[in-house]
């Protein structure tokens, strides 16, 4: 009776033991629906990320060019050689193994030897016989993996130097700042042209999966995203001229620039010494580096703007433009030259020992008399100098692309206060008056200012990059500017100090200027002088005269007079230039 009534109960049971069954393959048969179809792609790009590796496809930078379309920096394949610590059963047979190919290790490679972690860089710049033996040998050693990269050439090597700069690989407070834009081991432009265009060069890295197995080679390609090449750059230098100024320099310290007075398009822009960019496209020995940081001269150095010099004479045009202006002289007053004058109880004497005799404004340039411009400058005082210094642009940035531009200084009372705690001397002004004393120039701003003498009084903005022309009035009188011209011209055609750079053919107008390094209390040839103290020589002029195509600035370091060693070599570069064009 009691099996009987058990037996009844179970039996009752049946029908909700059956629902729950039904309920949970219901259940298990949606999962399994919602796993495989619903979300069965996903899953299966999980699995398949298992054995996906990411190789990153380079962007080729962007190539530079000169105006005439010839390429000044190009790529050239690489083939670097990287080393997958993790695939590597036995670190020592996979060294020895690279080693019978490349030979010993280098001191860099040997530190990343010693603690492998992920992937490391092995070798770069693998030649095609060495890329052949690694990838023979792949399924013996899959560890080791060719990466085929770009490699910067700089065609011209030092002749472009500090125009298109080099690459470095990016720091940490770069990559800090890039945010998310850069990664480990990306190079970037350091100086030149490659840094102030950087971004645009760079382009985009690009993607490509590849299925591996689960020795780590490589079975098909899974996705592929294409990278973005950098653009191209076309700046204004005429290759031609770059060349030929270069070699001129080549022998000497100093700098050039020339620039088309109507556009700021820069032609050209030389600093010697200079340096090979070339060898900082691969990794640099730190005793090659400090050869370099620690050659004479400073190669690295770019001296058309990031050098300051006083302007010497040169400066004298800035004196006489604010002389005529504000009517403290006239094109026929005359000043007495004696070969000195005194002035506050203080003798200054001029360059030439005899005097000049009586001159006025128009010999005083021709001539370059200091004391005429003793005079002018005692009664124009330093705050007038200092306000038409600025108008043509010194003691500031003239706002060229590449880096590292220094803004000079041009003097006034509110600076000496500020800077130096002291009241402005009356006395300074006279050495600020012919260009010497806390007066600084950089050879980029002397031909800037150049330009708004030769085109009339518009200031136009030096530019390495074709595009549009910036320029603004200046408020220069031109009247005066183009008494100014024609005295420029006298200098160099009517037997002033800047003959030698006189040309058949050609009118060329311009200015030297004789720096002083260390006071002379007498005439003392800087010829006589030890190197580091010899006088520092300027040219800067235009051609031709009435018409002003081009402005060439020569400053050559510790070179002497600037009519011998800055005019002669503005002949040549205008020779060049003119025969050429």
């Amino acid at each position: 009776m009691r099996a009987r009534q058990h037996h009844s109960e179970i039996v009752k049971r049946v029908p909700g033991l059956q629902f729950v069954f039904v309920v949970g393959v219901v259940i298990l048969a949606a999962a399994y629906w919602v796993v495989q179809v619903v979300n069965g792609q996903d899953y299966r790009e999980l699995a398949l990320n298992n054995s996906l590796r990411m190789h990153t496809i380079e962007a080729p930078r962007g190539l530079i060019f000169e105006r005439g379309r010839r390429p000044l920096v190009e790529n050239v394949a690489s083939y670097n050689l990287l080393l997958h610590a993790g695939r590597s059963g036995d670190l020592a047979a996979s060294r020895a193994f690279a080693e019978s190919i490349l030979g010993e290790m280098s001191e860099a490679t040997e530190n990343r030897w010693e603690r492998p972690r992920g992937v490391i860089l092995v070798a770069e710049d693998l030649s095609l016989a060495e890329v052949a033996r690694f990838e023979v040998m792949s399924l013996e050693h899959p560890e080791f993996e060719i990466d085929v990269g770009h490699l910067r050439l700089y065609r011209h090597g030092a002749q472009t130097a500090h125009v298109v700069g080099y690459l470095g690989e990016a720091s940490e407070a770069r990559l800090a700042s890039s945010n998310g834009e850069l990664r480990q081991g990306d190079l970037i432009g350091v100086v030149g042209a490659e840094a102030a265009f950087d971004k645009a060069l760079r382009g985009s890295d690009g993607e490509r999966r590849v299925v591996v197995d689960h020795r780590g080679r490589v079975k098909r390609e899974h996705s592929r995203t294409l990278a973005e090449p950098g653009e191209e750059l076309l700046l204004e230098i005429d290759l031609g001229m770059q060349q030929a100024v270069a070699r001129f320099l080549e022998d000497s310290v100093g700098a050039v620039v020339a620039l088309d007075p109507k556009t700021g398009g820069i032609l050209t822009m030389v600093s010697s010494p200079s340096y090979d960019p070339n060898i900082f496209t691969r990794r640099l020995a730190s005793e090659r580096w400090q050869a370099i940081v620690k050659a004479p001269h400073d190669p690295l150095q770019n001296r058309t703007v990031q050098n300051t010099y006083s302007p010497g004479s040169v400066f004298k045009i800035v004196v006489a433009a604010a002389g005529l202006t504000e009517r403290e002289t006239t094109p026929g007053e005359s000043i007495y030259c004696s070969g000195s004058t005194k002035l506050y109880n203080n003798q200054f004497r001029c360059w030439k020992r005899g005097g000049h005799g009586r001159v006025r404004l128009r010999e005083a340039i021709r001539d370059s008399c200091d004391v005429y411009f003793y005079h002018l400058g005692q009664r124009l005082g330093i705050d007038r100098i200092a306000r038409y210094a600025r108008m043509f642009g010194l003691g500031s940035l003239t706002n060229l692309e590449i880096g590292g531009e220094k803004a000079g200084l041009v003097p006034d009372e509110a600076w000496s206060l500020a800077a130096r705690n002291t009241p402005w001397y009356p006395g300074e002004t006279i050495s600020v008056a012919i260009g010497q004393g806390p007066l600084l120039v950089t050879p980029v701003q002397i031909a800037s200012m150049m330009a708004i003498v030769a085109n009339g009084g518009t200031r136009v903005t030096p530019r390495l990059v074709s595009g549009e022309v910036e320029s603004a009035p200046t408020g220069l009188d031109p009247d005066a500017l183009a008494l100014i011209r024609e005295a420029l011209s006298a200098v160099v055609n009517d037997r002033g100090t800047g003959y030698a750079a006189r040309m058949p053919g050609l009118e060329v107008a311009g200015k030297t200027a004789t720096v002083q390094v260390v006071e002379q209390v007498t005439w003392i040839d800087s010829e006589d002088l030890p190197y580091e103290r010899r006088d520092h020589a300027w040219f800067a002029s235009f051609a031709p005269a009435d018409d002003p195509q081009l402005v060439v600035v020569v400053f050559v370091e510790h070179g002497g007079h600037g009519s011998q060693a800055a005019a002669p070599l503005a002949r040549l570069i205008y020779e060049t230039y003119f025969k050429a064009s």
